[in-house]
């Protein structure tokens, strides 16, 4: 190979992103809108709340990333009453579904009962189980009514950077005791040619001893069907597995997938015709 691997700089992690813009079908706009909510008790604490995104695909779709309710006042309704927010925000914006990700030790009955179902499942190294679910907002389906609805005397009200970083410390307390915390490892790479010109880059997360995740790959243009897409993703697998990780995941599209099943990656899940007119699919390889 007459080209050596570097290491990426943040301007040419920028430059990637903008040219998979370019590459995805014209329809499909990667935008975004990220949006806290919090709930306060009569104190003015913290008492719940949630980080979403409305992202990509003209609006098509909203990511619950992060949903917490602090222990002390759950089943009373707030949760319920977040995620009807959250949908409320979503059906504004023109988006089609909701996604979101839970564990088998968290809430997934809790979204089920709201008419969410599960798209993706996968069994981790620890046994624990990650699934990816989805609710179809054009879709009647009965909505959901605690038992307990004494929660939901308190206002949903845009939250601050600083109110998500609560929300998420929540999630993070909850979690250490079923899940050690990850060592994330940044693999920002590219490919330059004899005169240090950049020829393709790659970007993965690696969380050490659980797996990794590919965000990007890119090759320029007249060098493509080369291989190179492919000896970049060898090495953020090679990287990955270094690190402890025994499968490495990634999302792809209908316009890009195939790439993804050549290097033997496996299809863990899609969602039908969203953005419209098109399929998205999270895949996965074990290293």
């Amino acid at each position: 190979m007459d080209y050596r691997i570097e290491d990426l700089t943040k301007e040419e992690a920028a430059y990637i992103g903008e040219k998979i813009n370019e590459i995805v079908p014209r329809e499909v706009d990667a935008e975004t809108e990220k949006f806290v909510l919090k709930v306060e008790n009569e104190d003015g604490e913290i008492i719940g709340g949630c980080v979403a995104e409305a992202y990509e695909y003209h609006w098509s779709r909203m990511f619950l990333d992060l949903l917490w309710v602090d222990e002390r006042w759950r089943h009373q309704g707030i949760g319920s009453k977040i995620i009807r927010e959250v949908e409320r925000i979503a059906g504004e914006k023109g988006c089609r579904v909701v996604t979101l990700g839970t564990a088998s030790y968290m809430a997934r009955p809790f979204y089920e009962k709201h008419g969410y179902t599960v798209f993706t499942a996968l069994k981790k190294t620890n046994g624990f189980i990650s699934y990816s679910l989805v609710k179809y907002l054009d879709t009647d389906t009965p909505e959901y009514v605690p038992t307990n609805n004494s929660g939901t005397r308190f206002r949903v009200s845009p939250g601050s950077e600083s109110d998500a970083e609560v929300i998420e410390n929540g999630i993070d307390t909850y979690s250490e005791a079923y899940e050690p915390e990850y060592e994330d490892v940044d693999f920002y790479k590219k490919l330059v040619d004899k005169d240090g010109r950049f020829i393709a880059g790659v970007i993965a997360d690696l969380h050490k001893g659980a797996y990794g995740f590919i965000d990007a790959v890119f090759v320029e243009e007249p060098l493509r069907r080369h291989g190179l897409g492919t000896y970049l993703l060898r090495e953020a697998e090679r990287a990955a597995k270094e690190n402890g990780a025994p499968m490495i995941l990634t999302n792809a599209g209908d316009w890009n997938v195939d790439f993804f099943k050549k290097n033997g990656y496996l299809l863990r899940g899609e969602l039908k015709d969203v953005p419209k007119g098109h399929d998205v699919y999270e895949l996965y390889k074990d290293i």
